[in-house]
Parts: C-alpha cells; sequence; structure tokens
C-alpha cells in the first residue's frame, strides 16, 4: 500500500488545459521575478514592471489552482 495516491491526471481537455497554465504560470512567474530581482535598475522602470508582472503571473497561477479545485473531473 503506498503512502502517497497516484494520480494519473484527466481526460477532460478543458481541467487539463487549467493543470498546464496553473504550473507555466506559477514556475514562469517565479522564474521572471527573481530574474528581474537580480537585475540593475534603470531609469525606465524596466525591471520593476516585468518584477510586477512576474508576481502577478504567480497570483493568477495561486487562483487557478483554486479555481481547479472547485472543478469536478469525469
Amino acid at each position: 500500500m503506498a503512502f502517497f495516491k497516484k494520480y494519473n491526471g484527466t481526460t477532460d481537455k478543458r481541467l487539463l488545459r487549467i493543470e498546464r497554465w496553473t504550473w507555466i504560470l506559477i514556475y514562469g512567474g517565479l522564474l521572471t521575478s527573481v530574474v528581474s530581482y537580480f537585475m540593475p535598475a534603470k531609469p525606465d522602470g524596466g525591471v520593476s514592471l516585468s518584477l510586477v508582472c512576474g508576481l502577478l503571473a504567480v497570483a493568477s497561477g495561486a487562483a487557478l489552482i483554486l479555481v481547479r479545485s472547485r472543478l469536478h473531473g469525469e
């Protein structure tokens, strides 16, 4: 008997798309935020814009986790 339940995924295309976009947004946002944090600041504000966009992407991914938890698969 395994400790963790094995997840085989879903066959519903809509739920699969939500699951993919969730992790793309979370990991992409984290990568963007970390890279923009270590970039030198410039007067045009591009670095702070990329930091904010990365954090918004992470927040959107977290929101998709909540949305996905409310949906029922087949």
